[in-house]
């Protein structure tokens, strides 16, 4: 071994990566953001789950009740609702994952010793922070109870506290079972799509680009709209297939139910297919080899799959993160998707969601339509 040799090969090699800042920076930007991701977002124990709450007893007893769930920090009282439906549409549309009902009467039967119960309904689309948040309502109830025995008892100069309680009836809604295979199935749709679809567009007009090929089309009459539409027109048909793959396996193996609209489905996935496209498109613009755009996928396609509540429930992370999670496409898709095959709901309950899905589409492909064009002038 000829060591002068072996340091001018090494030398040479330092060189050609560092030719390729991009690249480099990139491998350096990786490591970061999985730990910052792993570090924050990695975790189940499930905190400020949003609460509505319906009190129809309105005593200083039921208030006591309803502060003990708010000085909690597994709860965040976000609405006091005066109805059942009112708080079906907030677990609907995804603005409340939980809901306490304090019936009239609560008081009377604590000042007479008898058990007063109480519900408390669940969102069970999501089974980890509903099993979570099952757990806490349990426990707040409990210890909330023994104290107002032992004020009782206090008040009363007994050493016994009186025999009153608070007994929590459960009600868990569109997962009664808590079947986490009925929420993960729903969320693989965009998952798969994401994953796939952004890679393989970014992939396809990037090789092009290596191999020299592109410039042999842009000297034909072909236009930059007309070779778009039939470089995305192929992956648009390959998403809407793994749609429905998905969907069909998923209710045949894992007897995942189906309870809303699937044409409205499938128009929410094509929506969902047009920004992925439009971001793998993005970065075919902004990639001169296979590996950056290998790299550039990655670090958009990782924060999207911790900050979306596709594998970490949302309630669990900082708020920063669920602020930033608000800039990821994937992040309304679940909700979309979770909302029509679980709930069954419509239009009328995920129209904000849908707004939100389809504005980032607009925005993500127009600037990649724009940024294609260019490169190919």
């Amino acid at each position: 071994m000829k060591i002068p040799r072996l340091l001018s090969m090494i030398h040479k090699e330092f060189l050609q990566i560092l030719r390729d800042p991009r690249t480099l920076g990139l491998t350096f930007a990786m490591p970061l953001m999985q730990l910052l991701l792993l570090g924050f977002a990695a975790t189940n124990d499930v905190r400020n789950v949003p609460l509505a709450v319906i009190d129809r007893d309105r005593t200083p007893a039921s208030r006591g009740l309803v502060d003990a769930y708010r000085n909690a920090a597994y709860f965040h009282i976000d609405f006091d609702v005066d109805s059942e439906a009112e708080l079906r549409r907030l677990v609907d549309n995804g603005s409340a994952v939980a809901g306490l009902i304090i019936p009239p009467g609560y008081s009377a039967l604590l000042a007479a010793g008898q058990t007063s119960p109480v519900s408390f309904v669940l969102d069970g689309s999501d089974p980890a922070v509903a099993g979570t948040a099952l757990a806490n309502a349990r426990a707040i109830a409990q210890a909330k109870s023994a104290s107002q025995q032992l004020a009782a008892a206090a008040e009363a100069g007994q050493t016994d506290p009186p025999g009153g309680s608070i007994e929590v009836h459960t009600q868990v809604w569109y997962n009664p079972d808590m079947v986490s295979a009925f929420y993960m199935i729903p969320a693989l749709i965009g998952l798969i799509l994401q994953f796939t679809l952004t890679n393989l567009t970014a992939n396809a007009i990037v090789r092009e680009r290596e191999r020299g090929t592109i410039e042999q089309l842009i000297v034909t009459p072909i236009t930059a709209a007309e070779m778009m539409i039939a470089k995305l027109t192929p992956f648009v048909i390959i998403g809407m297939v793994d749609t429905v793959e998905v969907l069909v396996l998923g209710v045949l193996i894992f007897r995942v139910p189906i309870n809303g609209s699937i044409p409205l489905l499938l128009l929410l996935s094509a929506l969902f297919l047009a920004t992925i496209l439009g971001i793998g498109l993005f970065v075919s613009t902004m990639a001169q080899t296979l590996r950056q755009a290998q790299l550039m996928t990655m670090l958009i396609i990782l924060p999207s799959q911790f900050l979306s509540g596709l594998i970490y429930p949302l309630e669990a992370m900082p708020k920063t993160l669920q602020v930033i999670s608000y800039i990821f496409p994937l992040r309304y898709f679940l909700v979309l998707s979770r909302g029509v095959i679980l709930k069954g709901v419509g239009v009328s309950a995920l129209w904000p969601n849908i707004l939100a899905l389809a504005i980032f589409a607009v925005v993500i492909m127009g600037a990649a339509v724009s940024r294609f064009r260019k490169s190919l002038d």
